[in-house]
C-alpha cells in the first residue's frame, strides 16, 4: 500500500458539516442561555421552605446557641461566601456541610443566606 492509497482512506474534511456544527452548538448555547437568564426569582415562601431545613443544627431561625454557630443577623456576603464553598470547595474541617450545601442550587444558597442575615438575633 502506497501513501497515496492511505489518503484516500481517511475522511474527508467538509468545511460546510462544520459549519453548521459550530452554528447548532452556538444557537444551543444561546437558548441555554435564555433560558437561564429567564428563570423567575425564588419567592419568600420558598425560601422559608428551604431555611426549615436547616433548623435541626442551626434552631429555629438560625440562632441556635450552641456547638454548631448561629446564623441569624450574620452579614449575606459572609453567609453566601461560605455556603458556596461549602458546596464547591469544600474547606477542611467541614462536617456535613459541604454534603448538605451540593443539595442546592446556588441561587437558592444565596437566598438561604439573604433570609438569614435578615433576621435579628
Amino acid at each position: 500500500m502506497n501513501l497515496r492509497n492511505l489518503t484516500s482512506l481517511a475522511p474527508r474534511w467538509q468545511p460546510s458539516s462544520l459549519l453548521q456544527t459550530l452554528c447548532g452548538a452556538l444557537a444551543l448555547l444561546g437558548a441555554t442561555t435564555a433560558l437561564a437568564q429567564t428563570t423567575p426569582p425564588l419567592s419568600q415562601q420558598q425560601v422559608k421552605l428551604l431555611a426549615a431545613t436547616c433548623a435541626s443544627c442551626h434552631g429555629t431561625d438560625g440562632g441556635f446557641a450552641g456547638p454548631i454557630p448561629a446564623i441569624a443577623g450574620r452579614p449575606a456576603d459572609v453567609l453566601s461566601m461560605q455556603l458556596l464553598n461549602y458546596k464547591h470547595r469544600a474547606p477542611a474541617g467541614t462536617t456535613v456541610m459541604d454534603r448538605i450545601a451540593k443539595g442546592y442550587t446556588d441561587e437558592e444558597l444565596r437566598a438561604l443566606a439573604s433570609h438569614f442575615s435578615s433576621i435579628r438575633k
